[in-house]
């Protein structure tokens, strides 16, 4: 199941102008180098004077976003400022790339992006101060996105920013989910789906790294067997029962149903009866409501811990409701990674819990 996602960034086909360089030969020869860059990375070309200004502080509040429901400060992307006068062809060659500028600036940093920019498309930008971004495919390499964001005046691109801070998380969130999913739903478990099509009635894309840990009727507990100092410790279960009113969906009463489930099923250690996982209360997560795929869904983010305290770490989950079916579905996953970041590893639970399909039938499966 895959969250869409609807293009806004108007593309200006005669904004900028190209000189003649190896890097236009390579456009133009298709011999472009694919790519490099971790998943979440982006590199932000800015003077290094407007970084510290208000547009700096404005672009740290949307790309290093702290991510809601951590028990410490994450933020949703790692990004690399660099100065334009420094943009190596190496770094040019990264998968997110970011080029901000505004043309009242005289600084150099702003002056070597402001450069790239025709009069003419300068003016229709001073113009028409609606315009303030530019997006474009593959411009140094392949498999790659860069985005211009830009403004005759700092005010007039803080407040373009502001009013598409959530399109433009959106924009590099979805982008990096369909990359991750490339190589992680490369390979499924085969078993697994098949239990939860019998136990539950819905199809998932568990990767094959993901074995059964537990398997009920209404319940299915996966979870990656081989953690290590490097590798974080991540659980996915699925739970499905009756919707009877929309009381289900307050959060308290999603938390309650969460505590229920986790509490019967999963232990910290299955030979210790008080290990059971609950929700931290200390740290109120985060609700978001959403649709995917005409089905209301509620997302959750927040942390756990073992009832004894033995564990403790992130989660991220969401409730869905079948109407159709008289069915509400809840699916999670969770993370144990002790003093380390949680943020990867949300971002491969959400691409796979985001590819499940809670409508799936036999009829449709046929």
């Amino acid at each position: 199941m895959k969250a869409t996602y609807t293009s806004f960034i108007l593309v200006l086909l005669t904004l900028f102008t190209f000189a003649c360089s190896e890097e236009t030969k390579e456009k133009l020869s298709g011999s472009k180098p694919k790519a490099r860059g971790s998943i979440g990375e982006i590199v932000l070309a800015i003077d290094s004077t407007k970084w510290a200004g208000p547009v700096g502080e404005e672009l740290r509040g949307i790309f290093e976003a702290d991510l809601p429901g951590m028990f410490r400060s994450e933020p949703m992307f790692k990004v690399h400022r660099v100065d334009p006068r420094a943009m190596t062809r190496m770094l040019k060659m990264y998968t997110n790339l970011i080029y901000v500028t505004t043309f009242d600036d005289r600084s150099g940093g702003s002056q070597v992006i402001n450069a790239q920019f025709t009069k003419e498309s300068k003016e229709k930008a001073a113009a028409d101060p609606t315009i303030y971004s530019l997006r474009m495919e593959d411009e140094y390499a392949q498999g790659q996105e860069v985005l211009y964001l830009f403004g005759n005046t700092e005010e007039e691109l803080i407040s373009n920013l502001r009013k598409n801070k959530d399109r433009l998380q959106n924009l590099f969130e979805v982008r990096e989910r369909g990359r991750l999913e490339k190589g992680l739903l490369a390979r499924k478990n085969a078993a697994a789906q098949n239990e939860a099509k019998q136990n539950l009635g819905i199809e998932i894309m568990p990767p094959v790294s993901y074995q059964i840990a537990k398997s009920e009727k209404s319940f299915l507990w996966l979870r990656q067997p081989s953690p290590t100092e490097r590798r974080p410790d991540i659980s996915l279960f699925f739970y499905e029962t009756d919707y009877l009113s929309e009381e289900q969906t307050f959060p308290e009463n999603i938390l309650k149903m969460r505590d229920s489930v986790a509490g019967k099923h999963i232990f910290g250690d299955p030979d210790v009866p008080q290990s059971f996982m609950t929700s931290e209360k200390q740290i109120p997560p985060s609700f978001r409501n959403m649709v995917i795929n005409d089905n209301f869904t509620i997302e959750i983010r927040g942390t756990w811990k073992t009832n004894n305290i033995s564990m403790g770490g992130t989660y991220l989950g969401y409730l869905m409701i079948d109407e159709k079916k008289g069915k509400l579905y809840y699916m999670e996953g969770f993370v144990y990674f002790p003093n380390e970041v949680h943020r990867d590893a949300l971002r491969e639970v959400q691409t796979i819990l985001l590819n499940t399909n809670v409508s799936w039938s036999e009829n449709q499966g046929a």
